[in-house]
């Protein structure tokens, strides 16, 4: 007789049928080890595998870890109104390269190049599938087989092993390695340039930080040197930052806009970072460069697909609008003050009566690579628990719905109220009486 699980799952026969022969060849293994009782547990096996199949693979979760772009966690949430467009998009048909009042074919991604153009001054922009692809089109179209100067201090890793010397290699481009690792100046590149050089690249230090004795020149005295010697200026700022960050107690991050107007002739960026919208590298610059980034057979490749780009969009009205540090989540949570912080985590333990949970305050970052070591002052719900160490507490929240994923300090699991979305509230608190 079926087991009720499997039974459910008779019309998936093939589903079954191939699970089951997985449960009785691992079964077979463990006999071969000496486990001579592993054949009993053949029907459980192939339940748990048929499970793990079909149970939602990308739960939601609350993001109580204080890091506002938590790349384990999917880095930025969008907005509602770019969820929205984005579902839409998924679901039917739209625009996409069709010009709607004549019929005709039209461009892609023309709606994003046009905000782009309002809010940075770019002339044109392209988007493709991520930063680092951006980049490797970037070299790959306008520098292959030519030498890029790019300083010591910015021949950088980041997430994933995504090396630049790397990137610029198998882009076909020639790196070349100017000024030393705490201090470069605008003399390292003209230096080093020579009937081979095709561009300057500067690379946003994104993910750490060098201090001390250290050098480095300004964007626009780099637009300076490469144009006056008929080079490209390339510029990877990262983050994707069009706010100001010292409204919110941050030091200042580049925006694209200020790349822009420092001259630079290509600017590479996230969209899924300090953007707020979804996962899509923009490269925005000249008119002539990003065209022939356009043209370049791995640009099609590596293009966004049309979900990206309907988010992206309304992603950037927000911007247009005015109203992007209320509607774009990244830009809500950063600009919580530590007294409004306070507040919501005095509100959360009104509604929980036990001695184990507590405010405390805390620190949090901005996380995916933005603004390396600096923290804002935070609050958040601090849990200490008698009978379960925090490490146990910890995996319990991980583990039951909702999901609460907290960090853990000086045996303490902590949830920030800086990276708890707004409408979550509700949702926290059956988790916390769960507990």
């Amino acid at each position: 007789m079926l087991a009720p699980a499997v039974a459910a799952l008779e019309a998936q026969h093939e589903v079954v049928v191939r699970c089951a022969r997985q449960a009785i060849d691992e079964a077979r293994q463990r006999i071969l080890r000496g486990d001579l009782n592993a054949g009993d547990t053949v029907v459980a096996a192939t339940v748990s595998l048929l499970a793990e199949l079909l149970h939602d693979p990308y739960p939601p979760v609350i993001n109580g870890t204080g890091v506002v772009v938590q790349t384990n966690l999917g880095r930025a949430p969008v907005s509602t109104h770019a969820a929205r467009a984005m579902a839409a998009a998924a679901s039917g048909y739209m625009g996409l390269e069709t010009v709607l009042a004549s019929g005709e074919r039209g461009g892609r991604g023309s709606v994003i190049t046009a905000l782009l153009r309002v809010l940075t001054g770019a002339e044109q922009s392209l988007v493709v599938n991520n930063n680092a692809s951006a980049v490797f089109l970037a070299l790959r179209a306008l520098c292959g087989g030519r030498e890029v100067l790019v300083s010591r201090g910015e021949a950088v890793e980041i997430g994933g092993g995504f090396r630049i010397p790397d990137v610029l290699r198998q882009s076909g481009a020639v790196l070349v390695e100017v000024g030393t690792t705490n201090r470069t100046y605008a003399h390292d590149y003209v230096a080093a340039i020579n009937e081979r050089t095709a561009a300057i690249l500067r690379v946003h230090a994104s993910n750490f930080a060098i201090t001390g004795f250290t050098a480095r020149p300004e964007l626009r005295e780099l637009a300076e040197v490469a144009h006056a010697h008929d080079l490209l200026l390339l510029e990877d700022v990262g983050s994707g930052c069009l706010l100001a960050t010292e409204r919110f107690g941050l030091e200042h991050e580049p925006t694209l806009a200020e790349s822009i107007a420092a001259g630079a002739d290509l600017v590479c960026a996230s969209g899924d970072k300090l953007l707020g919208g979804p996962q899509a590298g923009i490269a925005i610059g000249r008119t002539k460069v990003i065209e022939t980034m356009r043209r370049h057979p791995l640009a099609r490749a590596l293009r966004a697909d049309k979900t990206c780009l309907a988010g992206l969009a309304a992603t950037l009205q927000h911007y247009a609008r005015g109203d992007a540090e209320e509607s774009v989540p990244v830009w809500w949570m950063l600009s919580r003050t530590a007294a409004w912080l306070e507040q919501r985590v005095a509100t959360w333990l009104a509604h929980l009566d036990d001695g184990r949970f507590s405010s405390v305050a805390t620190q949090s970052v901005v996380g995916g690579g933005s603004l390396p070591g600096k923290t804002l002052p935070s609050y958040a719900l601090s849990i200490v628990d008698p009978q379960r160490n925090a490490d146990v507490v910890a995996r319990v929240l991980r583990s039951q719905r909702p999901i609460v994923f907290p960090r853990v300090e000086d045996q303490r699991v902590l949830i920030d109220a800086r990276t708890v979305l707004p409408e979550q509230d509700d949702e926290l608190l059956v988790a916390l009486k769960s507990l």
